[in-house]
């Protein structure tokens, strides 16, 4: 898998999708004006953005045309991790940038928002309508006191106004974090209560699975536990009547005050981010104006090829790093996809259903989406339009090798798939795609720009072609500044650079290959590790899960007192399967035969579901720590699971085993 492809890759951009490329025009003025290199095409161009750190972020800014008001005293004071200083001195406004495209009268009535519900049919909000609504509500809100520095909090679905107070937010210098509405109050509580919010924009419920859900009671408990609320404001999504004391959505949006863009230092935060805080309070994870808005320039105007003329739509909610980064499509002048419903409604094909009516020529959606359609059959190229579609893109979890070879099947045979892989904790991707390069099956195309990704083992030494630790060795922008009542900084070096100091260490098991192409495992903290032979969850799943009696499972490598190893897998299985004796045989000759001998699980057990985040990634950790004998209150944190009544079930195994 490691060596060099003496085959054909599964995808290969044709020399006029090379020659358009955004990211190869970049080459050429990043090598006219500032000495990257005009040949050795993308390689040389990553090894030139990393061994020339601060040339390169210089390029980005100058390409983008970021509108500093006052300049920088150099690009990258302090490099040190946690800590390095980037464009120390200068200001600027992440929202004065997102709302640029309304400057030129030629596109000001152009959609850049669609919005989307259950019924798949879009609506679409102007730039200029944009524009107008962040500058009524900006001024609304510095009527109200709020301040650069002060949190403003949404609880709200992925909807148009959603957009706007973000975008409101950071035009005044306030400082925004979501939670999506399918969060319970306790859930949102663990974050909002440690930003100390002074607004609160709210909706009454929200639409999914073709059902309303009414979520008054909830919001009621959030205005009282949140004491510093100064005010809430209330979208009706549902049609009900502001609750006493709080302020209407259209009264707020409704006036024509020109938006006023707060000019803010380049490390003024923007967010707080919250990680799924499955062992505890979820972290509070602060990012920077300026850093995230360079870093998502390059990330969307080169990686993802987005300009004008192109629609972005990732299946994501507020709740989720991806709607953030979706939002930033507006950078580019993109024309953004807001989809507010179920992933699966009516029908698995959904998600296909709104790419073909939108028109989108980005389709971001989880890996885990892309196999519920190959187990139920779906066929997007037959059955939707989707030849505005050039590149699909996944996250959430590595897109197993039958992903790729669905996609390519049956979406298009020149489609360019691109699996991406980064953290909440930047906001963005460590590797993932690259327009100009070839797609091979089961692999991110490359490291990103800027991103100084090694694979190392045990020692910190660099390793090619086998699995390591994936580590950062140089900072990003979009780092988090800090995290939010750390003020020691000890929870943000404990996270990322315990292990290797000076050096982040993600937490995720990768190989990256002689070609530059990089694989992912699964996480490092889970795992499998059977006589010194590693493997990450994620090669057990992809095995597993193309059975088709088994709809999900769940694998943990479990060291036990005696100096053994206990390896259960727990399979989920479809309708209508049953878990005998035939299947389990199924299984290990599955893993025997794709993966290793030796990773064989000693015990496959049927549950009745496997645990996620609320943001949808599989519980492995604290199911560990429940089966070795944690008691579920001090394994997870409650608020941070999907179903938290299926872990009672891993605690009865645990006892049962005792």
């Amino acid at each position: 898998m490691t060596s060099a492809a003496n085959h054909a890759p599964l995808w290969q951009p044709d020399p006029d999708r090379i020659a358009g490329a955004r990211i190869t025009r970049f080459q050429a003025w990043a090598a006219e004006h500032h000495g990257a290199p005009a040949e050795g095409g993308y390689q040389a161009l990553h090894r030139w953005s990393v061994d020339e750190l601060e040339t390169f972020w210089q390029a980005v800014a100058e390409w983008f045309e970021i509108r500093f008001s006052t300049p920088c005293a150099r690009v990258l004071a302090d490099r040190s991790m946690p800590g390095a200083q980037w464009f120390p001195g200068a200001t600027l406004n992440y929202a004065e940038h997102a709302l640029r495209t309304a400057e030129d009268p030629a596109r000001a009535h152009d959609p850049a928002l669609l919005h989307v519900d259950e019924t798949h049919e879009p609506t679409h909000i102007s730039w200029s309508e944009l524009r107008r609504q962040v500058g009524a509500l900006a001024a609304e809100l510095r009527a109200l006191g709020v301040r650069p520095g002060d949190r403003v909090s949404g609880y709200l679905p992925n909807i148009p106004q959603a957009v706007t107070a973000f975008l409101a937010s950071a035009a005044v210098g306030a400082v925004w974090t979501s939670c999506a509405p399918d969060f319970g109050a306790r859930s949102v509580l663990d974050r909002f209560q440690q930003v100390e919010p002074v607004v609160l924009f709210t909706v009454d419920g929200y639409r999914y699975g073709g059902k309303e859900h009414d979520r008054t009671q909830t919001v009621a408990e959030l205005r009282r536990e949140l004491p510093t609320l100064r005010a809430v404001v209330h979208i009706p999504l549902l049609g009900t009547d502001a609750p006493e004391g709080t302020l209407d959505w259209s009264a707020v949006t409704s006036g024509d005050a020109e938006p006023v863009f707060e000019q803010v230092p380049f490390d003024h935060p923007l967010w707080v981010l919250y990680s799924s805080g499955t062992t505890g309070l979820p972290k509070a994870i602060v990012q920077s104006q300026g850093g995230i808005l360079l870093e998502h320039f390059k990330q969307i105007g080169l990686h993802c090829d987005l300009g004008p003329g192109d629609r972005f739509f990732w299946y994501t909610s507020t709740g989720w790093m991806m709607w953030n980064f979706l939002v930033s499509g507006l950078l580019t002048g993109t024309t953004v996809v807001l989809y507010d419903g179920s992933p699966g409604y009516p029908d698995t094909g959904a998600q296909w259903r709104v790419a073909e009516r939108t028109g989108a020529t980005l389709f971001g959606t989880s890996a885990a989406y892309v196999m519920a359609c190959a187990k139920a059959e779906v066929h997007p190229g037959r059955d939707f339009d989707l030849s505005r579609v050039k590149c699909v893109a996944t996250t959430g979890s590595p897109l197993p090798p039958d992903g790729f070879r669905w996609l390519h099947d049956e979406v298009a045979d020149d489609l360019w798939i691109a699996s991406v892989s980064g953290g909440t904790d930047v906001c963005s991707c460590f590797a993932g795609a690259v327009p100009t390069l070839p797609v091979e099956i089961g692999e991110l195309q490359a490291a990103c720009l800027g991103t100084d990704l090694q694979s190392w083992d045990p020692q910190g030494k660099p390793v090619i072609g086998e699995v390591g630790e994936l580590v950062v060795t140089n900072p990003m922008p979009s780092m988090p500044v800090r995290f939010w009542n750390d003020p020691d900084g000890s929870r943000y070096r404990d996270s990322y650079f315990e292990m290797y100091p000076g050096v982040w260490r993600h937490g995720d098991w990768i190989t990256i290959t002689d070609r530059g192409s990089v694989i992912i495992h699964g996480r490092s903290d889970s795992t499998l590790n059977r006589q010194g032979v590693r493997m990450g969850s994620a090669d057990i799943y992809e095995v597993v899960e193309r059975l088709p009696e088994i709809r999900e499972s769940l694998v943990i490598g479990l060291e036990e007192p005696d100096g053994g190893y206990w390896m259960p897998l727990f399979v989920h299985v479809a309708e209508g399967a049953v878990l005998d004796d035939a299947l389990r045989a199924r299984i290990k000759q599955s893993i025997r035969e794709n993966l290793s001998p030796r990773h064989v699980p000693d015990d496959i057990i049927e549950v009745p579901g496997v645990p996620h985040t609320l943001t949808g990634k599989r519980i492995e950790v604290p199911v560990k720590r429940l089966l070795q004998g944690t008691p579920l209150a001090k394994a997870v944190n409650p608020g941070s699971v999907d179903n938290l009544e299926l872990l009672g079930f891993y605690e009865d195994i645990a006892r049962n085993r005792t």
